[in-house]
């Protein structure tokens, strides 16, 4: 009997121990890239080669640079362009998921599974094989290096897969909860408002994470759209940064890539309380 519990506790030790080893390397994986590129916004030069993590001679020069707006390096104007796409894509999706999600998840209309399988098969299409015909209706409407026409593009591309998974956790709010509020003559908007949206806080989270996440990332789109240097969001500036013929400045590059990662855990950090005040919503009103 002791042999055969100290051979189920081996067994465990060696789970856990393979479990820590296997965090441990993702960690690494994650960290080592990240404390690189700090290392490298730090080094001297333009070059990134460097013999270790920590500059021998660290300078602060590349940060300083990139708000001195020299010459073509908006990188200020680039940040704010980038915020204010961010934070309506994010602002707007909230909105037009959430009444979405609700309708396709409360309501029983015509058309109602062809629409659900038509976000699906939408969200199958890769965005860039579209680039030519926005570009070619954002030149007939005269938007080209219009941001809301990209925030617009942003929002209508984040539709279908957050609907569905908006839709999802919708269908698992009890339905008794809507039927009690009718009972008190609460309306489907205010059963919505008050009832439907502060239980699903944690989707809504993850839906204006990607919100706001998705546009800081994009290159392929914005580059379409946006062609002068003060309309310019932060990818493709920092690209056009290390493709400048005359002198680019991976160091640069490398201290402007840090600085967009702070409004990210930013968000993060702030949408963090509605994931624990949304799952304590739910168990208690559930």
């Amino acid at each position: 009997m002791k042999a055969h519990h100290s051979s189920i506790q081996r067994q465990r030790h060696i789970r856990l121990a393979l479990t820590y080893l296997l965090l441990i390397f993702m960690v690494v994986v994650i960290i080592y890239p990240l404390l690189w590129t700090i290392g490298a916004s730090f080094n001297p030069g333009n070059s990134l080669i460097s013999t270790s993590l920590i500059p021998e001679n660290p300078t602060t020069g590349h940060y300083s640079r990139l708000f001195a707006n020299e010459g073509t390096l908006l990188y200020g104007q680039w940040y704010i362009n980038s915020l204010k796409i961010s934070f309506f894509t994010m602002l707007l999706s909230l909105v037009s998921v959430s009444m979405t999600a609700y309708a396709f998840s409360r309501f029983r209309f015509t058309g109602r599974k062809n629409g659900l399988t038509l976000f699906l098969l939408l969200q199958m299409i890769p965005q860039f094989s579209a680039l030519i015909a926005i570009f070619v209706l954002a030149q007939m409407l005269g938007l080209i290096n219009s941001h809301w026409l990209l925030i617009l593009i942003y929002v209508g591309g984040q539709i279908p897969m957050n609907t569905y998974l908006l839709k999802g956790y919708f269908d698992s709010i009890p339905r008794d909860l809507d039927e009690s509020a009718k009972i008190d003559g609460a309306s489907n908007t205010r059963i919505f408002l008050q009832i439907i949206l502060p239980l699903s806080r944690p989707m809504l989270a993850v839906v204006a994470m990607n919100g706001f996440t998705g546009p800081l990332g994009d290159f392929a789109l914005s580059s379409v759209l946006l062609r002068n240097p003060e309309y310019y969001t932060l990818p493709i500036g920092l690209y056009k940064l290390v493709t400048d013929k005359m002198g680019a400045s991976y160091t640069t590059f490398a201290a402007g890539a840090i600085l967009i990662s702070i409004p990210i855990a930013l968000v993060f950090l702030s949408l963090q309380k509605h994931f624990v005040s949304g799952l304590t919503a739910g168990g208690t009103k559930g």
